[in-house]
């Protein structure tokens, strides 16, 4: 789950890294008097799950308060398409407002998870204030890692170093590793996947500031982060992952237009391989779970139906702790309760079988049944 910029940055103050004088605003009235109260001049930034906002026009400065209002009329209440968007961007709903900043240095700083290193690791650069993707294409020397043991946690000389390799001088070093030890005890304490600083800057007068802050918390540990939760923003989200995430379904919107419908992640997978393969191309990765009710079955449906790409749905269930029987009915409902007419075509294979595809068969819906996934994208290759 990912967090606005200034909720991390309220985090941030927590664990003791500064942070610039700012004020989040929702108005553009609000975004003039904040600037007024910041001597005038200000950085407007807007507040949205994704990165490049700079480039897309997402961040401005502004002179005066009448221009941070002119400002704000622009940014507010539009959608902001950037390099991380699709082509809809997402909504722009409160403003930033923050003091013009005296940076005298800028890095970048950052601690996600490395799966080969199987645990968390830092990554720095003197690059900061960059697009860190283009510097790791042009100059990947300047991107410095340093994994991280879990059970020892960052050790004191693993932050000197970083602090050195970040180029802080000297008198700037103690400041900096402190920082870095805050962050990572963040990033362990809060369960995130990622905490990242584009710019981590010094200033004229010798502090390290957090210029800019992101946080993602791993969903799976959310439940223990009821404080965390509160602070998702669904209207960053898309609708339809959104709902299916409230209802403990695992999905992802995609490009094509078929619906697919699996339990387990494996075989979702497999599913849309095969229906790539022939020729047809998945509008979303759903797996259903393995414990699901009629209900939940037809909730999933109701999702892959209420997709307006979606013009065909194929059903691949393996039949265990989900009955295919159970599966049948749900499709069944979830087709009733849209009054859709999409074809259907289902492959089915274990408990329940023979139940499933005999209720199905009953349904009066347009099913087609296959015995194998390669059939199954066959079958719905020669419908488009």
């Amino acid at each position: 789950m990912k967090i606005h910029e200034y909720q991390a940055k309220e985090i941030f103050a927590r664990y003791g890294v500064k942070i610039p004088r700012g004020k989040v605003v929702r108005t553009p009235q609000e975004a003039s008097r904040a600037t007024e109260e910041l001597g005038g001049q200000s950085v407007l930034k807007s507040q949205v799950h994704a990165g490049g906002r700079g480039n897309a026009g997402g961040v401005k400065v502004v002179r005066s308060p009448k221009e941070a209002e002119d400002a704000a009329q622009q940014m507010l209440g539009k959608n902001l398409i950037t390099r991380q968007t699709d082509a809809k961007g997402v909504p722009v709903n409160e403003l930033l407002v923050e003091g013009l900043a005296d940076i005298a240095q800028e890095t970048y700083l950052a601690i996600t998870i490395d799966s080969s290193h199987r645990g968390p690791v830092i990554l720095a650069s003197a690059q900061g204030g960059m697009d860190i993707e283009e510097v790791a294409a042009a100059n990947p020397d300047d991107i410095h890692t340093e994994p991280v043991d879990s059970t020892l946690g960052l050790m004191p000389f693993q932050s000197r170093r970083l602090a050195a390799k970040l180029g802080f001088s000297p008198e700037l070093a103690r400041p900096a590793a402190q920082a870095i030890h805050a962050l990572y005890r963040l990033f362990v304490e809060n369960d995130c996947s990622l905490v990242e600083i584009n710019p981590l800057i010094a200033t004229g007068d010798g502090e390290i500031v957090a210029l800019d802050a992101k946080i993602t918390v791993e969903d799976d540990s959310l439940f223990r982060h009821a404080d965390l939760y509160e602070l998702r923003d669904v209207s960053q989200e898309d609708k339809l992952e959104a709902q299916a995430a409230d209802l403990d379904i695992s999905y992802v919107s995609l490009e094509g237009d078929v619906g697919c419908l699996v339990n387990g992640a494996g075989l979702a997978m497999a599913t849309l391989d095969a229906a790539k393969n022939a020729g047809a191309s998945a509008a979303n990765f759903l797996d259903v779970g393995g414990g699901a009710t009629d209900e939940k079955v037809a909730s999933a449906v109701e999702i892959i139906l209420s997709d307006p790409k979606v013009k065909q749905v194929l059903v691949n269930i393996f039949g265990g702790i989900l009955r295919c029987d159970i599966a049948a009915r749900g499709v069944i409902l979830a087709y009733k309760n849209k009054n859709s007419s999409l074809p259907l075509v289902v492959r089915m294979l274990g408990t329940n079988v023979d139940e499933g595809k005999a209720i199905l068969r009953d349904s009066g819906l347009n099913v087609t049944f296959a015995d194998t996934i390669a059939e199954a994208a066959q079958a719905i290759s020669a419908a488009r």
